[in-house]
């Protein structure tokens, strides 16, 4: 089965819309979605979380999956992998996010 056109996009945009809580800023901006990778109608995603420590990776990730579902409710599974390598650093973050917190590259 190919992927729809557009779909991967689609989960990027889906993502996009997550905000991390204590942050309010967008998982995707905080460079905390490593990957988004589609096959047939199987998304898989590699994130990880600002420490190994945060209390919120659990619902961070229920949050991303929820709006995968409902922004691309044609995929049968959505399997999100929290991942350590490479470790998360600010660096990571899209520009106009780094310099609002002064991690200007």
């Amino acid at each position: 089965m190919s992927v729809a056109p557009g779909i991967t996009e689609r989960i990027w945009g889906a993502l996009r819309g997550v905000d991390d809580p204590e942050l309010g800023i967008s998982i995707v901006d905080l460079g905390l979605v490593y990957s988004v990778d589609v096959e047939a109608a199987r998304a898989s995603i590699q994130m990880t979380m600002t420490s190994p420590a945060c209390p919120l990776g659990p619902f961070i990730m229920d949050q991303a999956r929820s709006a995968i579902e409902v922004q691309v409710p044609e995929l049968a599974e959505v399997e999100i992998e929290l991942v350590w390598e490479p470790p998360w650093h600010p660096g990571l973050m899209a520009e106009h996010v780094a310099g609002a917190f002064g991690a200007g590259r």
